[in-house]
């Protein structure tokens, strides 16, 4: 078997463990999986911490107590080799569940909820040496009623898997198709990078690397565009015009980019510098500050064309940077809501 087949083997435990969810046996396959000393980057405001016992008590003792039933649905896992030589597998789909308890003070629903999540393993020597993951959590907020910021220019909606049914990728690992659906994302990205330096939308030659029918399932708080009409209207547009720098510091970020048959993903952290200078994008004053973003993506490339793109940004962190605390504004929200301190909108013990 080659590597990375073998490394997909690897997760699949892990991956099967949290689908009938336990304490037990999902501490058993992340000890087995990770390193002992793995370095797990998440979201905020989960942070940054290693070893896969903190993980798990730190992560998803919390979770399982919010989401009794939770389960673990994957949609996505593919692997490969970066141009650099790091071995990566990326898991994408979503965690599910009835929200009967509070979770990061986001008031419980009752009802099944449903949270994406872009998961990327680095493999050294078998083991699991680093975790970059985002979960979308503005999604958890949204179907609790309690986003307390901008709404969405896109659709908000459950974010389907692949149209094709594919993207569990089987083995044998194709070494010439990844590399050359990486290769396609990487050439579309170098184009898009042209605007708006060197002229106008055309020069991003979105035609000619995008399918007429995309979909660009962006993350809860941007949402969903069809089409390239869509993908400029509810969310490039706003995203240049307000950050007009963004492609100008690659020297001080880290991509890692890997291709799977079809799939191509990539991950960094973080994977975008730019300057917040302008108007227009969610809602948010220009405050002239240089931020990060975090942003793990997924591709589905189809008759040379991309025809569906699964984005997820690390949104919180993002307003973080720019001095807008969506908790503490959560917190807000919640003191009208019953079981919650009408002081300091925590849930009661």
């Amino acid at each position: 078997m080659d590597r990375h087949t073998q490394h997909k083997a690897l997760v699949a435990p892990l991956r099967a463990a949290m689908y009938d969810f336990s304490e037990a046996a999902v501490r058993a396959a992340l000890t087995k999986l990770l390193a002992s000393d793995a370095v797990i980057r998440l979201a905020d405001p989960l942070g940054e911490m290693a070893g896969p016992d903190t993980f798990y008590d730190a992560i998803y003792a919390p979770l399982l107590k919010a989401l009794p039933d939770l389960e673990r649905r994957d949609t996505i896992v593919m692997a490969g080799p970066t141009p650099e030589g790091t071995d990566w597998v990326g898991c994408g789909g979503y965690y599910t569940g009835t929200f009967m308890a509070p979770w990061l003070d986001i008031p419980p629903t009752k009802h099944q909820v449903a949270m994406r999540f872009h998961e990327f393993f680095r493999f050294e020597n078998g083991r699991v040496v680093e975790v970059q993951a985002l979960w979308d959590i503005p999604e958890m907020l949204i179907q609790a009623d309690a986003w307390p910021l901008a709404p969405s220019l896109g659709r908000e909606w459950h974010v389907p898997g692949p149209a094709t049914q594919d993207g569990l990728v089987p083995g044998p690992y194709d070494e010439a198709a990844g590399a050359e659906t990486c290769q396609h994302i990487i050439d579309m990205l170098t184009a898009l990078k042209r605007h708006p330096s060197e002229g106008g939308p055309e020069v991003m030659e979105m035609d000619r690397y995008w399918h007429p029918r995309m979909n660009w399932y962006g993350p809860s708080g941007i949402g969903t565009a069809r089409g390239i009409a869509g993908f400029r209207d509810w969310h490039q547009i706003p995203f240049l015009n307000a950050m007009p720098d963004r492609g100008q510091y690659v020297d001080q970020i880290t991509y890692h980019f890997f291709g799977d048959r079809n799939y191509a993903g990539v991950t960094g952290w973080p994977n975008m510098i730019q300057t917040l200078s302008q108007d227009g994008w969610m809602g948010i004053a220009p405050t002239g500050r240089m931020i990060e973003m975090r942003s793990l993506d997924f591709w589905r490339v189809e008759d040379g064309l991309i025809r569906e793109n699964w984005v997820l940004l690390d949104l919180i962190h993002a307003y973080d940077q720019l001095g807008v605390n969506v908790f503490a504004r959560l917190r807000e929200f919640n003191k009208a809501r019953a079981g919650f301190c009408p002081e300091t909108g925590r849930a009661l013990a």
